[in-house]
C-alpha cells in the first residue's frame, strides 16, 4: 500500500524534534509499491526526492520543498544458514535497534556493540553506521536496492557498496534505494570488548549478548541525551583523519591528545577537538552542545535548523582556527 500526505509535519520524523513540513510525504510498504512510485505524480523531479529513515541523521533548515519517501518495508527472515552462521534479510524499515534485538535474542554474534543507535535498516546500510569497534559493513552481505532512473532492482555485495568510514556508494548516488540488506551474523561467540570503557562497563559479568548489549546500552544512555526529552540526532560531527605530518605536529602541541590509528592516517576524536575549543555544555540561543558529549547538538527548546546549524559552522570555524583540521557534519543538512 502506498500512503501520500501534502504539507506533512515532519516533527515525528526528525529527532531534533523540528517543526517543519514537507510539501508531499509518501511511506509505501513494498518492493512493488515503491516502484509504482516511479513515474508517478509528485515524483517528476527526481533531484528535490528525499528519502528518509528514522530522522535521527538529518537536520532541516527549513520546510522540505519536495516529497519526502520513507520505508515501511518490514520482517526480518533467515536466507540460509550452517553450524557456523546465518544469513538474515531485514526489511529497510526495521527499526536497527529492533534488528539487533532480534540478532541478540537469537543467540547471532556481530551487531551487539550497535545497540540503541536511532534510525532503520536502510538508513543504517546507507551510512554504515558503527560504534565501539564495529560497523554495520562488517556484517553486511549484500543491499537490495531500487534503481529510480533505470526502473530496476539491482543486489549489491558488499564489494560493491564502496564502504568507507561513515560512508558508502548510496551517499553519493541516491537514485538507488535501499529496500532490504542481508547479513552475515556468527552462531559462535565472538565478543569485541575494546574499544572505549565497553570492557570496563561489562565488568566481571559473564561475556553474554545480551550482557553485552545492556553494558552498549548503559554507555550510550549516560552519555547521549534521549532524543524524546531533548531534540538531537546523536553525534552530530565526523571524527576527522589526519595524516602524520599533522598528527605528530599537534601531537607535540597537546601531548595527551586521544587518537586511533587508520593505516598510514591519524582519526582524532571530534568531540575531543571540540571540547579544547570550550563548547562543551555552551549555547547559542536554543542551540547547544550536550553537558556530557561535546559531539552532541541538542534542541534546548524551540531552536530551528538554521539556530543549530549556526551552532555547528561557529563551532567548526573555532576547531579550524585551533587545529587547522575540518571537521563536518555527519548528518544530512535540508
Amino acid at each position: 500500500m502506498i500512503r501520500k500526505y501534502v504539507n506533512y509535519d515532519l516533527s515525528s520524523h526528525n529527532t531534533f524534534g523540528l517543526k517543519v513540513k514537507s510539501r508531499l510525504f509518501v511511506e509505501y510498504d513494498s518492493q512493488d509499491d515503491l516502484k509504482d512510485l516511479f513515474p508517478s505524480s509528485g515524483m517528476n523531479d527526481k533531484t528535490k526526492i528525499f528519502h528518509i529513515g528514522g530522522g535521527s541523521n538529518v537536520l532541516f533548515t527549513d520546510d522540505y520543498d519536495g516529497p519526502v519517501l520513507h520505508s515501511a518495508i518490514k520482517g526480518i527472515s533467515v536466507c540460509e544458514q550452517d553450524d557456523k552462521c546465518v544469513m538474515l534479510r531485514a526489511g529497510a524499515g526495521v527499526l536497527w535497534d529492533d534488528f539487533v534485538d532480534y540478532c541478540v535474542s537469537h543467540d547471532l554474534w556481530g551487531v551487539e556493540n550497535l545497540s540503541l543507535i536511532p534510525g532503520e535498516v536502510g538508513a543504517a546500510a546507507v551510512q554504515n553506521i558503527g560504534a565501539y569497534g564495529v560497523e554495520a559493513k562488517d556484517c553486511i552481505m549484500s543491499v537490495e536496492t531500487f534503481n529510480t532512473d533505470t526502473r530496476e532492482f539491482v543486489i549489491f555485495d558488499k564489494s560493491d557498496c564502496a564502504y568507507s568510514y561513515r560512508n558508502s556508494f548510496f551517499k553519493q548516488h541516491k537514485n538507488y534505494i535501499v529496500t532490504h540488506v542481508r547479513f552475515r551474523l556468527s552462531k559462535e561467540a565472538r565478543p569485541q570488548l575494546g574499544y572505549g570503557n565497553l570492557s570496563g562497563e561489562l565488568g566481571q559479568s559473564e561475556q553474554t549478548l545480551r550482557n553485552i548489549r545492556n553494558a552498549v546500552i548503559d554507555i550510550r544512555r549516560k552519555k547521549l541525551p534521549d532524543p524524546a526529552v531533548t531534540g538531537n540526532a546523536g553525534s552530530f560531527f565526523v571524527n576527522p583523519v589526519v595524516d602524520r605530518l599533522h598528527f605528530e605536529s599537534l601531537k607535540r602541541q597537546y601531548p595527551d591528545m586521544p587518537y586511533y590509528e587508520v593505516g598510514e592516517m591519524f582519526k582524532i576524536p571530534a568531540g575531543w577537538l571540540i571540547e579544547q575549543c570550550g563548547w562543551k555544555g555552551k549555547a547559542l540561543g536554543k542551540a547547544g552542545m550536550y553537558e556530557k558529549q561535546a559531539l552532541v547538538l541538542v534542541n534546548l527548546g524551540g531552536a530551528t535548523g538554521r539556530d543549530i546549524l549556526h551552532l555547528a559552522k561557529t563551532v567548526m570555524a573555532d576547531v579550524y582556527n585551533k587545529f587547522g583540521i575540518e571537521i563536518r557534519p555527519e548528518v544530512n543538512i535540508l
